[in-house]
């Protein structure tokens, strides 16, 4: 009979952190019954909320990142991250993991040098195809560094990297099946062509902008949107839905397969969790990377779907010109968009929480 685990994953601060992160818990549960999970996330942050209401424990730091804006803020720092690695070795005293997982954000940093000193089996989650400081900095000392793209020996020890892919949810698998209740969910009564706009979970100025500029020429040709707005734009989206018929606003989509199952083209921001949940769609996609990311991460990550003609991209400076007319060029182009849905659905990897939960085990039992 297998020993119990007890395994601490730690990170979070965006959907894109945060998801993963369950996901990776779901599938050690499922591999190993009976293994004990608990999350640290950073005091604030939205994995405070989203982990419980996943059904699982979590502790949090009191940890911020770099401030690029506002310089003063940073001031602080050295003494709060001293003190999230200080409470992290609390927590892994207390708890007496197996093996910690890093998956990102603000709290993963803190609490994987911790693991690292009280000599924890640890393993790095990167999800983008160009990591961060602090994934570089623990990639010296890390046991294992998952990964979703090739190439990243650019970064990490060669002998560490296991090609993973990110892990995604499970629901958006066979959309096609799902096409009909999606139709009915979304109250569409025809088959008019319809495009997804995602922000990612807090929204995205830009796209919202350049879609709500676009408007007029995406009606006069007849292109219906699903529009995810965020939270902040959500009102003045509200206003255009009144005034256009094409249109069905939300802040947000709890019921992602069904808006990828209505969808014939994603508009997108270039996160990897997005990216990942792109290629298991196999929907051809314009990616429009957010400029307002550590080491323009978001860029690198589209780029590496356009440069396998699996992706459209727009600069987020061109979107307000381009994106409209992008959209309706796709729209009309049959033989396009039916290269970028192979091209992407070639570069899925499905079963990456098992994956990654497999090399979790595997830590485990060395000795």
């Amino acid at each position: 009979m297998s020993r119990q685990l007890k395994i601490i994953i730690s990170g979070g601060g965006t959907g894109g952190h945060i998801f993963p992160a369950i996901a990776i818990a779901r599938a050690l549960e499922q591999m190993r019954p009976g293994t004990e999970i608990l999350f640290v996330g950073a005091n604030g942050r939205m994995e405070m909320e989203k982990v419980p209401a996943a059904g699982y424990k979590i502790e949090g730091l009191d940890i911020a990142g770099i401030s690029r804006s506002n310089m003063l803020k940073n001031v602080s720092l050295p003494l709060k991250v001293w003190n999230s690695v200080s409470k992290a070795k609390e927590i892994i005293t207390k708890f007496n993991p197996n093996a910690i997982v890093g998956v990102g954000g603000y709290a993963s940093g803190p609490t994987l040098w911790a693991g690292i000193r009280k000599h924890i089996p640890t393993l790095v989650q990167e999800q983008n195809s160009y990591p961060g400081i602090t994934n570089k900095i623990l990639s010296k000392y890390v046991k294992k560094i998952c990964v979703a793209y090739p190439g990243m020996e650019k970064f990490f020890p060669k002998n560490k990297i296991i090609v993973t892919g990110n892990p995604v949810r499970q629901d958006i698998a066979d959309l096609q099946s799902k096409r009909n209740a999606a139709s009915e969910y979304f109250g569409f009564k025809d088959d008019s062509f319809t495009v997804l706009v995602i922000g990612g979970s807090l929204g995205a100025r830009t796209i919202n902008e350049s879609i709500a500029a676009s408007m007029d020429i995406l009606a006069q040709n007849n292109i219906r949107l699903v529009w995810q707005t965020g939270k902040q734009y959500y009102p003045q989206a509200q206003e255009l839905q009144k005034k256009y018929t094409n249109i069905k606003v939300y802040d947000f989509i709890s019921k992602m397969e069904y808006a990828y199952a209505v969808a014939d083209t994603v508009v997108s921001r270039a996160g990897a969790i997005s990216l990942s949940e792109l290629c298991i769609t196999g929907l051809p996609c314009i990616l429009v990377p957010s400029p307002n990311v550590s080491e323009d991460h978001q860029t690198k990550n589209a780029m590496e779907l356009v440069n396998h003609k699996a992706a459209l991209m727009i600069k987020d400076v061109d979107a307000m010109k381009q994106l409209g007319s992008a959209i309706i060029k796709l729209a009309k182009d049959s033989e396009v968009r039916a290269s970028l849905g192979e091209n992407i659905s070639a570069l899925a990897i499905k079963d990456s929480a098992a994956r990654i939960a497999s090399e979790v085990i595997a830590l485990t039992e060395q000795k």
